[in-house]
């Protein structure tokens, strides 16, 4: 975790949650044409999301957690108490909002005879739900309540907050009639018409809704739905960050590029963190940590070279991979620093990492200052002829890099530890900035695409072997967050580091099984044949990329096969 001292922004705490629930009713739309959900208008004036389009939902009232409420429905196996307090409470929510009842007649228990619209007339909306639906000879159908999703509010919102989304088939039979109080206009729309609408400014929406919407339109039916979330676990948990794009918020889920980002530097929720890729200044991520990004964006680079900036102006800086040798880059990097470079790494010896170090170094002297030495590792000879490299001295592994300075408060120290990592190139290594649990990965661990690894050089055998170590590493000293040479920060205090290793070396895993199965299937075949079997779900575009890695999943399989060892 980063140190307090070294956040960027002072902490403000995040308003306190409140527990609810909302339920997504579903029924499949006519002609085939998908599922529908009900959805309803919010009231103009409400104190939350005024003019949304909703689901029905609403706050957790102490008596859905009753035990006479309990008593009063049917539940599942598993369904704990606390699923069941939460689909009571959505139960009595789509009723009070839009007059749907998920109720059964407690006399037919085996043909399961759904609430009628007598029964529905008979409940009073304002009165206490589950003792009149009992007193009418109805239980409540909580066992046919399922948990979608989990949302917790954003942390910048001043209202937040807890809420199970959950899915139930609608009744037969039944009309939804709004409240005309808290809830306007009920209506049947497919997922995708809804964004389509949401899109042209017609239907307005709120970003869990949004986001609900875009995974329920991947479904073909109710019934694929309800599938879905039999095994009672959530299909996601997630509760989004917000920075800023283009000067306007943009709110992001745990699985997206800037998640990591944003949790790095603005831990509480407030939205001031920059997103644009640009490389006309750094970006700082901490006090002690800033990011320059080169000018060289492409396939391979994405929106280009991080070079990155540890220290501060008591202690002096580390330069990490000041990439090409552009003037104009190595010049910014520079005067990010002040001039006061201490060393300069280079994680390994691509073209677009290491031959921006001798000018940088160059730099340095002529203003005077100490001449940094360039570290990292030389270029084994199995290099391209454009990643050769030589540094001043090379780096051992678990060798420490400090910078020590006095500060305001004291001794300030800053301590990254060298992790050889060979897979991407034989010369590859990471740091790891000890005291705030921070990974810098190089191009071992990217974000937004996965490493290359080019035979020879690259070896996808020490790659994995490397994933390993890095995992090792990062639960020995608690990081939570990994910088890649390219693209933003991943990581966070719940999806952390050890998480992104993991999906990574599974992905890898994954991938080497399509390697064996087209290999298997196709066994003269060509390699650009296994790379449209193994890679079927890559841009044909990026296939001659691909074939690198293919060859190094072909090598790796080959020695794990009996008598190769």
């Amino acid at each position: 975790m980063p140190r307090t001292t070294q956040q960027l922004h002072t902490h403000r705490e995040p308003v306190a949650t409140r527990p609810a629930a909302t339920v997504l009713l579903l029924r499949d739309a006519p002609g085939h044409r998908g599922l529908e959900v009900l959805m309803t208008r919010r009231s103009a004036t409400a104190s939350f999301a005024p003019g949304a389009y909703v689901f029905p939902g609403g706050g957790i009232d102490a008596l859905d957690a009753s035990p006479e409420s309990h008593a009063a429905a049917d539940r599942r196996p598993a369904q704990d108490d606390l699923h069941l307090t939460q689909a009571i409470a959505a139960i009595r929510e789509s009723f009070e909002e839009l007059g749907v009842l998920l109720a059964r007649h407690a006399h037919a228990p085996r043909t399961g005879q759904m609430a009628d619209a007598q029964d529905i007339a008979a409940i009073d909306r304002h009165q206490p739900f589950a003792a009149q639906c009992s007193a009418r000879g109805l239980r409540l159908a909580a066992d046919s309540v399922y948990l979608l999703a989990h949302w917790t509010a954003d942390r910048d919102l001043a209202r937040r907050f807890e809420v199970p989304f959950l899915v139930a088939r609608m009744p037969e039979g039944q009309e939804p009639v709004a409240d005309e109080t808290e809830q306007f206009e009920p209506v049947w729309v497919r997922p995708a018409d809804a964004l389509a609408r949401h899109e042209a400014g017609q239907f307005f929406m709120i970003y869990p809704t949004i986001r609900t919407l875009q995974r329920l339109a991947k479904f073909a039916s109710t019934q694929a739905v309800l599938d879905a979330v039999a095994h009672e676990q959530p299909l996601w948990v997630s509760c989004p960050r917000a920075g800023l794009l283009a000067g306007k918020e943009a709110r992001y889920m745990e699985d997206e590029a800037p998640f990591g980002e944003l949790a790095l530097v603005c831990p509480d929720g407030q939205i001031v963190h920059p997103l644009d890729w640009q490389t006309e200044r750094p970006v700082p991520l901490l006090k002690n940590v800033q990011r320059l990004t080169a000018p060289n964006p492409g396939v391979m680079t994405g929106p280009g070279t991080n070079s990155y900036l540890v220290g501060d102006p008591a202690t002096g800086f580390i330069a990490i991979d000041p990439g090409p040798a552009d003037a104009e880059h190595l010049d910014k990097l520079w005067r990010a620093a002040g001039g006061d470079i201490s060393m300069i790494v280079c994680t390994h010896s691509h073209p677009d990492h290491s031959p921006g170090a001798a000018p940088l170094q160059a730099l340095c002297v002529q203003a005077g200052k100490p001449r940094p030495p360039i570290l990292g590792l030389p270029s084994a000879p199995t290099a391209r002829a454009a990643s050769q490299f030589t540094p001043d001295r090379s780096l051992q592994n678990n060798e420490l890099l400090v910078l020590i300075g006095q500060g305001l408060d004291g001794k300030i120290t800053h301590t990254l530890q060298i992790i050889h990592t060979p897979g991407h190139a034989a010369n590859h290594l990471c740091l790891l900035l000890q005291e705030d649990g921070l990974l810098f990965s190089g191009d071992h661990i990217l974000n937004g695409s996965t490493t290359v690894i080019d035979p020879p050089d690259g070896n996808m055998a020490d790659y994995l072997d490397s994933l390993d170590q890095l995992d090792a590493a990062c639960a020995e000293h608690g990081v939570e967050f990994i910088l890649p040479a390219h693209g933003y920060v991943l990581g966070g205090p719940v999806h952390g580091a050890r998480s992104a290793i993991a999906q990574l070396k599974a992905h890898r895993l994954a991938r080497e099984a399509k390697v064996l199965a087209a290999l298997q299937a196709l066994p003269d075949g060509s390699i650009q044949e296994w790379v449209q079997h193994a890679y079927d779900d890559v841009p044909p575009r990026l296939w001659p990329v691909a074939q690198r890695s293919l060859l190094a999943h072909v090598e790796r399989i080959r020695a794990l096969q009996p008598g190769n060892n």
